[in-house]
């Protein structure tokens, strides 16, 4: 069986600007694949340009097994797509937002009647059906979102950082529809910058900086081989800190305040530092996601 989603050399350019810059990645069936990565890595150029809503520069690219340059409007039906931005139509009822939604596929009144009826179910919103969109909260709002993303029955459903912004009892409720689908075999593209949504959901994910892709592989592993399985972070530390640090050849960063030290035996490292530094404030955890991503990108703002 074919990836259902292909890409070699694939790159996008908006003018002099290179977006995306000829990036290899396939997607099988089944699995939720996240992209990561800061503000302008080229996350959401990538994801129009599977949905086929912005047209590819260079490379190739093949959702389905089908060319999205020959036959966007085949990948299109089987596609269902969770936009960052809220696009549900204010006008209609939490019902009507999916029935006409439907219609747009062509799915029979009937028929798109039942469908969003099981939707509404699935996530929670039948009791809320003759609402007004304006009278959701906005975790609400997210799962309908999702919810009209699946009238259509699609093969591919892309969700486009679907929890920003939300608390995190609507974050929890989000993931846990999202996992749902999960088992019952869809195959999710995810764009987040939550770090423990990704390792949450995410089967395989990359991390893309300056249009590239980074790393590539299951969120465990990469933090593993990365990063190590411990942090010890060391708050107010000396120079002379630092300069240990680097004689023990211990991997490490560090900024004006705090230093992280990578590393598979934390505690020893954390009693090394104890016996030579005894009044630095010290703390060992689990490496994660996040302790990987910073040391990828960096720790400075981007714009």
């Amino acid at each position: 069986m074919p990836p259902v989603i292909e890409a070699h050399g694939l790159t996008k350019r908006y003018g002099s600007l290179t977006a995306v810059d000829a990036v290899d990645f396939t997607i099988d069936a089944g699995e939720c694949y996240g992209f990561l990565g800061p503000n302008g890595a080229g996350k959401t150029s990538t994801v129009k340009m599977i949905h086929c809503s912005s047209p590819i520069t260079a490379g190739d690219l093949r959702v389905f097994d089908l060319d999205v340059r020959e036959q966007p409007r085949s990948i299109k039906q089987r596609i269902g797509v969770c936009q960052q931005e809220d696009t549900l139509d204010p006008d209609f009822s939490v019902r009507k937002n999916l029935t006409v939604f439907g219609r747009y596929f062509g799915i029979p009144a009937r028929q798109a009647g039942e469908r969003s009826r099981e939707l509404l179910e699935f996530i929670g919103l039948w009791e809320r059906r003759d609402a007004r969109i304006r009278e959701l909260s906005g975790g609400l709002k997210r799962r309908l979102a999702i919810a009209r993303a699946l009238v259509n029955e699609p093969d591919l459903l892309i969700l486009d950082e679907p929890t920003t912004g939300l608390d995190p009892q609507s974050r929890h409720q989000v993931w846990d529809r999202v996992r749902t689908l999960r088992r019952q075999g869809k195959t999710i593209l995810l764009t987040t910058h939550y770090m423990d949504e990704a390792q949450t959901l995410c089967d395989r994910l990359v991390i893309m900086d300056h249009g590239r892709i980074l790393v590539e592989g299951p969120p465990a592993d990469l933090v593993r081989t990365r990063v190590g399985r411990e942090v010890v972070e060391v708050w107010g530390f000396p120079p002379a800190l630092v300069a240990h640090v680097r004689e023990q050849g211990w991997s490490f960063e560090a900024d004006t305040h705090r230093l992280w030290i990578y590393t598979d035996s934390g505690e020893d490292v954390f009693e090394a530092i104890a016996r030579r530094f005894p009044s630095e404030g010290c703390t060992v955890r689990m490496a994660g996601l996040e302790d990987l991503f910073l040391k990828l990108t960096g720790r400075e703002l981007r714009e």
